[in-house]
């Protein structure tokens, strides 16, 4: 597991607005009771967290923040359960308790363990407030744990994550900063995948002396050897023209596509305006890739040039 200083911080992605949260009443005789303890719930949050299961972890989101969860791309579903657990990769949990039938979650990962313990619950009605110490198992040390206070709203008979420790967890209020964040990166990507798929082609081309019909004959081959049909110089992903949160377009220009002089071109387009990027790519015959916002749609030749 990474050293405790580099662990990732919990605060930077929380926020501290939140317009409003669901309780259930206590003076409603007919409402169900809640299906387990807030102390429960939150162990089966961290499992999902620990081991990046989205399913599991959105059912302990509340309602609103459950839709949002929902809307953000992969990667920044995957940051927000990474925070949880402070590790960066995913990893197997196992549930326990201790003397006191408190729950602990271990998180065990290539890197090292987590261990995070659960301790009583403070009740009020629909709100539950429970401390949380997170460790690295290896270490005895018991100060060197990471206390953070956990608070629980009970919304349709379920407990679902409140706060973390004075921050309500707001996840509509961070959807916008989310997606900026992860626009840059997107956009880079998509760059760099660009430039493989050319590479691909041209390998092509010198192989079988003519251009692929589709991104698809650059795919792996499914049995046997690589051949015109399955040439194995892309992945699965590129092969299918979408990867990263962009799509992929190639176009074999005029009627030739055999030989040196045989001309493509090439675009790359966000596959969600405005979450998952906003330039669209364009390469031109020549191989000068071009960048520009166009709403979603493809690029051309007319946009500037990206390096």
């Amino acid at each position: 597991m990474r050293k405790t200083g580099q662990l990732l911080a919990v605060a930077a992605f929380l926020c501290f607005a939140q317009s409003s949260f669901a309780q259930e009443s206590s003076s409603d005789g007919d409402a169900p009771p809640p299906v387990a303890g807030p102390a429960s719930a939150l162990r089966d949050i961290f499992s999902a967290a620990c081991s990046h299961d989205e399913v599991a972890f959105k059912k302990f989101l509340t309602e609103r923040n459950a839709g949002s969860f929902g809307r953000l791309t992969v990667s920044a579903r995957t940051e927000l359960m990474k925070r949880f657990v402070l590790l960066s990769d995913p990893g197997k949990p196992t549930a326990s308790a201790n003397a006191a039938g408190r729950p602990i979650v271990s998180c065990a990962t290539p890197y090292g363990t987590a261990e995070i313990q659960i301790g009583g619950t403070d009740l009020h009605d629909a709100i539950a407030f429970l401390p949380v110490d997170l460790r690295e198992a290896s270490d005895p040390d018991t100060g060197a744990a990471r206390h953070v206070m956990f608070g629980m709203v009970r919304e349709d008979g379920n407990w679902k994550v409140l706060s973390i420790g004075l921050l309500l967890l707001d996840l509509p209020s961070l959807e916008v900063e989310w997606d900026q964040a992860e626009i840059s990166s997107s956009e880079q990507q998509a760059l760099d995948s660009l430039k493989q798929v050319a590479t691909a082609i041209e390998a092509y081309r010198k192989l079988y002396s003519r251009l692929p019909e589709s991104l698809e004959k650059l795919g792996p081959p499914k049995k046997g050897g690589a051949s015109p049909e399955a040439a194995g110089l892309l992945g699965v992903d590129l092969a299918a023209g979408k990867k990263n949160g962009y799509t992929f377009r190639y176009v074999i220009v005029g009627a030739n596509d055999v030989g040196a002089p045989a001309q493509y071109e090439l675009a790359a387009t966000p596959s969600v305006y405005g979450r998952t990027g906003k330039n669209s790519f364009f390469r031109d015959t020549m191989g000068t890739i071009h960048g520009g916002d166009h709403q979603g749609g493809i690029g051309d030749a007319k946009d500037p040039q990206v390096k």
